[in-house]
């Protein structure tokens, strides 16, 4: 008997937030089949018109589902504030998570569970950029900023856009195992499955760039030369800044001091380097992106990532082997 997955959508939603579970479950079940069915709903069938203007065609409302629901999934995207005043997709997915097996969101619509109490005591995660609203809107919810996924007992919470892939791969493999999630991501050349408490790599550094152009153009230096003496002092120099001045605006800019960026700066050229240069040692990584030594990298990338870089490398090692 297949195990319905029923994908929730509403005006203004992240495409890929759809899609990209979509795809997952739709060729697990090609792979599988009688494995799942899949289907898009919202508080009202017709057309549902996406963020980025695309229209998807929805055949009926939530409260026209009958049955039981093995995966629910709540969508998320920039119209989720109007969706959490819409009675209808409010009511219609509360009755649905009440006989759904498990409860899952993508991005921003954790918000949407967390309105209903779904993640009162849980861990849970969103989108990077709305983690902070949704443990203030939210205090009884214990978010959690760097996974890609959360699991907290039947119900499941993924950061943005993308990640909303992770949550679905991991879901399958739940339910069919690892080597089936493993083929879903080679046909939809995933680069990677990533594990769930890897951190939300790339966007939170990208995003804390200064607007102040000395400190930007220190920055972009930075992000090329990781391997250098990126002191507070030698930073300043450059910035032609004194030190305690350099620190006082770079933290008023960035929103942290600047050696906890340099740390995030480090790591993210490690593990870019890890992916792609998988014949240098980490020795020589760890040179290269200003660690010193090996041990020094493989303590610090385990704090900020999660996993070890020898682990970060297998996985994109098997990944490259299973997609040739």
């Amino acid at each position: 008997m297949p195990r319905p997955v029923v994908v929730v959508g509403f005006p203004g939603a992240q495409s890929l937030d759809i899609i990209g579970p979509a795809e997952v479950f739709a060729i697990a079940a090609r792979l599988r089949p009688e494995s799942y069915t899949v289907e898009l709903v919202a508080a009202r069938p017709g057309p549902l018109v996406l963020s980025n203007g695309i229209a998807l065609h929805v055949a009926r409302g939530l409260s026209a589902v009958r049955g039981p629901v093995d995966t629910l999934v709540m969508a998320g995207g920039l119209g989720v504030r109007p969706a959490l005043t819409d009675p209808l997709l409010v009511r219609g997915f509360r009755a649905l998570a009440r006989r759904a097996r498990r409860v899952t969101s993508v991005c921003t619509g954790a918000f949407v569970l967390a309105e209903l109490g779904l993640l009162d005591g849980r861990r849970a995660v969103t989108h990077w950029s709305a983690c902070e609203r949704l443990a203030a809107r939210y205090p009884r919810v214990r978010v959690e900023r760097d996974p890609i996924f959360v699991r907290d007992g039947s119900v499941w919470t993924s950061a943005g856009v993308t990640a909303g892939m992770d949550l679905a791969l991991a879901l399958v493999e739940d339910d069919l195992g690892r080597a089936v999630a493993l083929e879903i991501a080679r046909w939809l050349v995933v680069y990677l499955k990533r594990p769930g408490g890897q951190a939300q790599f790339s966007v939170p550094l990208a995003a804390q760039r200064a607007e102040r152009v000395p400190i930007a153009e220190v920055q972009a230096w930075a992000a090329e030369h990781a391997g250098d003496d990126l002191s507070v002092e030698a930073l300043a120099r450059r910035a032609a800044m004194s030190p305690r001045n350099f620190a006082r605006v770079f933290h008023r800019e960035v929103g942290q001091p600047p050696a906890r960026w340099v740390e995030s700066l480090r790591i993210e050229s490690a593990r870019r380097l890890i992916e792609e240069a998988s014949s240098r040692g980490l020795a020589e990584i760890a040179a290269a992106c200003g660690f010193g030594t090996a041990s020094t990298l493989h303590r610090r990338f385990k704090i900020a990532v999660g996993v070890t870089p020898g682990d970060y490398r297998r996985r994109f090692t098997r990944s490259e082997r299973e997609a040739a």
